[in-house]
């Protein structure tokens, strides 16, 4: 039988909590203070401890260490109704062995106190920087749980895999992994590697001796040693040819690079985050992503929820935006109860980029005024069909019939037929809700250009290695007429 400590103001808490305790046959003492915790902590040294974050005088954070002092074997499970990413770092880093959220079921709780008391003699937790996190915003059950797996993995050199919707604030939460770890002081280096053309992706990564190939008129530094002590954020991980693969795993197994052209290898020591919003394990079906690399890869993970499956956070998120867009010289507006309203209705298929994007626009209209629902631009209907989220690494090779990566049969319809199709049926949704707001016509083909040109002319150019010229032969267009729609877009390409 072992003794459970419950420290929690909120008295139905602190008697569910005895009443399971003892269910599962421990004895429990309950306190509603930090301070009446600390003392029934003296008289009698508990084997775990469930302690809430807000006490009246001493918070929990506080009393962590002083709990530690009095028990050092106790396991700490932290409670919390106010959870945000500061909080769960703390935790963890105060020695904390778990995080959880209020609400939470008896059953969860259950198997927390379960998993505490078969823990093992406790280690040191490194040392850790204190500073916010900025952007990660959230108090859903979704969120919290982000929270807690950022604060766990944060001081391990592990790889991590950070899988979600673009838009969804993974470059956040790769920054926010780094500034909790010990390498925190060290670089953090983040590329794209969808930007990049297939035949610099190498160069890129790994660096380049003088005369190693055609325009290499200097030595390059890699980005791998760039990272050297730090964090690289490699973002759309599973765009990496098969070649550059095989390298990188190299690197990550043995610690050291090959420039391009060189016959010598350079040390290096990173920590390696990669995001993706594509299905790997079927890319590994497919041939298209090394099995090996990915096993590398996917220590960790991490999944990010789109905004759509947190609909509660909508009005923490205008909040932020708001004081983050005040800061920059749109103060004094505030957000109308049925403005709000409709954006927590909307599915924000572009995630928190998208909402983030919509406020901007609408403190432009509203001219520091009252944001009101005419001042949010139209919604957003999703012109690409979502892609299937990163599975865990069991699904690779034993994957069900059906799933993505899967061999179509020969008489069945080709995924780039299916997807054609999607793609048609969402525009004609997307131009029938147009239409029937009221729209001009001239507005809504305006705003649909500039919907679908960019990124079709990106990709163009991606695959020409940013060649005005030779882009606009594939496309069927003149050069001149190209180069007019890029600088009408902003996009940058070459002569």
């Amino acid at each position: 039988m072992a003794h459970l400590l419950v420290i929690d103001d909120e008295q139905a808490i602190c008697w569910g909590l005895a009443q399971l305790g003892k269910r599962l046959g421990h004895d429990v003492a309950t306190a509603a203070s930090a301070e009446e915790g600390l003392e029934l902590a003296r008289r009698k040294r508990p084997d775990a401890i469930l302690l809430d974050v807000r006490l009246p005088g001493m918070d929990g954070l506080t009393a962590l260490p002083k709990l530690e002092e009095l028990a050092p074997a106790a396991p700490v499970l932290v409670m919390t109704a106010h959870g945000d990413l500061a909080t769960a770092v703390e935790a963890v880093r105060q020695g904390a062995f778990d995080y959880v959220a209020k609400p939470f079921d008896l059953d969860q709780i259950e198997k927390l106190i379960q998993r505490a008391l078969s823990l093992p003699e406790p280690t040191a937790t490194p040392e850790l920087i204190d500073v916010a996190a900025d952007g990660l915003v959230g108090r859903t059950q979704a969120m919290q749980e982000v929270f807690k797996r950022i604060a766990l993995v944060a001081p391990s050199d592990a790889c991590v895999v950070l899988a979600g919707e673009s838009g969804t604030g993974k470059e956040l939460v790769s920054r926010a992994i780094h500034r909790y770890s010990r390498r925190c002081k060290g670089p953090f280096v983040a590329v794209n590697v969808a930007a990049l053309s297939p035949t610099v992706v190498e160069s890129e990564l790994f660096g380049h001796v003088r005369g190693a190939f055609t325009g290499a008129d200097q030595p390059r530094t890699g980005l791998l040693v760039e990272a050297d002590g730090g964090t690289l954020f490699l973002d759309e991980v599973a765009e990496i040819p098969l070649p550059v693969q095989v390298k990188l795993l190299r690197a990550l197994e043995h610690g050291e690079v090959q420039p391009v052209g060189s016959g010598k290898t350079l040390g290096t020591s990173f920590r390696l985050i990669a995001a993706t919003h594509q299905d790997l394990p079927a890319k590994v079906r497919t041939g298209e992503f090394r099995h090996d690399l990915f096993y590398r890869l996917a220590t960790f993970q991490i999944d990010l929820p789109p905004l759509r499956n947190r609909r509660e956070d909508v009005p923490l998120l205008v909040d932020f935006f708001m004081q983050q867009l005040a800061a920059a010289g749109s103060g004094g507006a505030r957000v109308a109860r049925e403005a709000m309203a409709e954006l927590e209705r909307r599915d924000w298929h572009g995630n928190v980029r998208e909402l983030r994007n919509a406020i901007e626009h609408a403190l432009i209209l509203a001219q520091g005024g009252v944001i009101l629902p005419e001042h949010l631009p139209p919604p957003m209907p999703p012109l690409i069909p979502p892609t299937a989220p990163l599975a865990s690494t069991s699904a690779v090779g034993n994957a069900p019939s059906g799933v993505p990566g899967d061999r179509i049969p020969a008489d069945g319809p080709s995924p780039h037929d299916a997807e054609t199709n999607e793609l048609r049926r969402r525009i004609e949704q997307w131009a029938r809700e147009r239409l029937k707001a009221g729209q001009p016509g001239e507005a809504i083909y305006d705003e649909f250009l500039a919907l679908v040109e960019p990124p079709f002319l990106e990709a163009a150019l991606r695959k020409h290695h940013n060649q005005c010229a030779s882009a606009a032969r594939v496309l069927g267009i003149h050069r001149t007429t190209l180069k007019k729609k890029l600088d009408q877009y902003g996009i940058a390409g070459e002569e």
